[in-house]
């Protein structure tokens, strides 16, 4: 008479290895194989560090951007105000949270407006082709858009060559957007 052993993948299976096992076995390896060549090509466009967010995920299921700072809140009136889990809205796979539901619908309206660019990386960073985390202690508007920078020395260095910084991080942006920042 055959063993039975008791496996926490296959079941209860016999020591004597039948022709159940190993088409159970063959599944198995199946199954796995395509799940990562599926994983592989299935991954998000946005796999590639293109949106500087923080580690985790919200409650919306997207990490969340800015640090949690409202970002009409500081472009409209230039404060960084932190905004709250119960207003929070999703752009290109990044929540952003805001101070207020007025905020949130402004934000829905046109989130082009209030989105920092670099995908929310440091823009110093970025003009050297490099992906630092933006800091949004550390941000300009310039023409209406919003610019994060890593630190305030950082901060500093693009006071000099406000819009030449802009310009070089503009051309490497499009170099390195989908480049993870650990590559470059």
């Amino acid at each position: 008479m055959a063993q039975i052993i008791a496996s926490p993948y296959f079941g209860e299976i016999s020591a004597a290895p039948s022709i159940h096992f190993w088409s159970v076995i063959k599944m198995r390896k199946f199954t796995i194989a395509t799940l990562i060549v599926f994983s592989t090509f299935t991954s998000p466009v946005f796999s590639a560090d293109e949106n500087n967010t923080v580690p985790g995920l919200t409650a919306a299921g997207a990490a969340l951007g800015m640090h949690g700072i409202d970002p009409v809140a500081f472009v409209n009136i230039n404060n960084r105000i932190t905004g709250t889990a119960k207003y929070t809205g999703v752009h290109n796979n990044v929540a952003y949270y805001f101070a207020s539901k007025e905020n949130l619908e402004m934000f829905k309206k046109s989130p082009q407006s209030y989105v920092p660019q670099n995908g929310g990386f440091c823009t110093f960073g970025v003009s050297v082709g490099k992906k630092f985390d933006g800091n949004p202690r550390f941000a300009a508007i310039e023409e209406g858009k919003l610019y994060l920078f890593l630190n305030e020395a950082i901060f500093k260095e693009f006071q000099k060559d406000r819009k030449g910084t802009i310009k070089k991080a503009a051309s490497n942006w499009k170099k390195i957007k989908h480049v993870a920042a650990t590559k470059l």
